[in-house]
């Protein structure tokens, strides 16, 4: 059994840190993580970050979501915003216009290309539990098929999935993304080493924090699907306020902290996150959204005496 350390001081989900002052900058959108970020542990917007979002768009702000999540949890995702704007989705594979359901990006990674990188991350790291999200489902309308599941994976999300042998996983075509789990090895331990193997011009790889790392079509990342977003909206990486708490959200807060827009984990966020961020906001279960919110626009809404 693995015996994971307590939280350190400062880093749960139910922190509350001091914000102070935040300076003049306002920002011209804000751009949100969902899980471990935006929403609470139990997986909804909560009353005070619902009101602050509506606040934002009153004051002409949009808000986009920038998740992990893939299109079989739109809805979801489309109940966490609110149902309007833009949500960037599978780590910026799949973005779409809430407010039209146009699909404004989807790109596929070739089973080929997808099966020399499983095979390449393999002989470092030993035999893995996969799962698929089918990129040929994603034109679809309606209700999408099952997701493709290996046998002892372990999805974490309450949907519909196919159980599958392992060489059932993979579809004939191209996947939108595939998730890898290892029974030895945690999220951080396996992307280091599958990164050694996989070059970038190949597929991109990160990890959301859930015990398995996703490899993506080269050059997917939520700072390129956040590109789309703001080219919808007209407005540039300096003007962006963005939240996050795990590595798939440093291609993001990286390249809005470079254009010198402001970039913020919450107090649960991963060391790397905490590391690469601007600034520090609560954690996702003590409104951590909110208050950053409140604070830096000046919003009354929300119960502000905690």
């Amino acid at each position: 059994m693995t015996l994971h350390p307590a939280p350190a001081p400062g880093t749960r989900a139910d922190d509350v840190v001091e914000l102070g002052d935040l300076g003049p900058w306002r920002p011209r959108l804000v751009a949100t993580d969902l899980d471990g970020t935006l929403l609470s542990s139990a997986g909804v917007v909560s009353p005070r970050t619902r009101a602050a979002l509506e606040a934002c768009w009153a004051a002409g702000i949009p808000v986009v979501g920038v998740t992990g999540r893939g299109p079989r949890l739109l809805e979801s995702v489309r109940e966490a915003m609110g149902g309007r704007g833009v949500a960037v989705l599978a780590q910026g594979g799949f973005v779409v216009d809430l407010d039209s359901d146009e699909v404004l990006r989807t790109v596929a990674l070739p089973r080929e290309e997808a099966t020399a990188a499983i095979a390449a991350i393999e002989a470092v790291a030993g035999e893995l539990v996969l799962a698929v999200e089918d990129a040929a489902d994603q034109a679809q309308r309606g209700a999408l098929p099952p997701l493709r599941v290996q046998h002892g994976f372990g999805w974490p999300y309450p949907e519909p999935a196919d159980l599958l042998h392992r060489d059932q996983v993979l579809p004939a075509g191209p996947v939108l993304k595939v998730f890898l789990r290892s029974a030895t090895l945690d999220e951080d331990a396996l992307l280091a080493l599958a990164r050694r193997v996989v070059d970038p011009a190949q597929g991109e790889l990160t990890h959301a924090g859930l015990g398995f790392i996703e490899l993506l079509p080269p050059g997917i990342t939520k700072a390129t699907g956040l590109a789309v977003a703001l080219e919808r909206w007209g407005v540039d990486l300096a003007d962006v306020l963005v939240f996050g708490d795990m590595p798939n959200d440093l291609p993001m807060i990286g390249a809005v902290s470079a254009a010198g827009g402001r970039a913020v984990a919450v107090a649960n966020a991963h060391p790397a996150v905490r590391a690469a961020a601007s600034g520090r906001t609560s954690g996702h279960d003590a409104d951590g959204v909110a208050r950053y919110l409140e604070a830096l626009l000046g919003l009354t809404v929300g119960d502000q005496r905690g």
